[in-house]
């Protein structure tokens, strides 16, 4: 191979030839093929978001358990983690622990769609969303509902 030129050199000297950004993946991957995300970045977000809520969670852990303050702030990260369906239960902090993007990836509605046997699988779960419809729309009257 040839002598790479000065501004060839300039343009290569921060990359990494031998290690990739996508290389360690496979959690990625599983999760984006399982759960049928259109975008990696998606998962990407998913795992900021789980990511932000660990980090609060560490802060809050940090402030004594006898804090009103601490005691408020984690009632109402629970409250709002569990009506959002991405926690089982209410119990304590330790449940945030164990929180990943792919708790947050079983809240989609495609996912929920398959739950609720709407669908059969997710790859009809997801036409159906991408054209539109809902799984029951056949069934559905025209008279708008209030």
């Amino acid at each position: 191979m040839r002598k790479l030129r000065f501004h060839e050199q300039r343009l290569l000297r921060k990359v990494n030839f031998l290690e990739w950004k996508k290389e360690r993946n496979l959690r990625e991957v599983k999760a984006i093929r399982n759960y049928r995300l259109t975008n990696r970045d998606d998962y990407n977000k998913y795992n900021k978001l789980c990511g932000m809520v660990t980090k609060l969670v560490n802060n809050i852990k940090k402030l004594d358990s006898t804090d009103p303050f601490r005691i408020e702030m984690t009632e109402q990260l629970l409250e709002k983690l569990y009506n959002m369906g991405i926690i089982a239960s209410q119990k304590s902090l330790a449940v945030c622990d164990k929180l990943s993007a792919t708790s947050f990836c079983r809240r989609r509605l495609a996912v929920m769609l398959v739950r609720l046997k709407f669908t059969e699988n997710l790859v009809e779960a997801v036409t159906f969303i991408e054209q539109g419809r809902d799984g029951d729309a056949d069934n559905a009257s025209p008279e708008e509902v209030t």
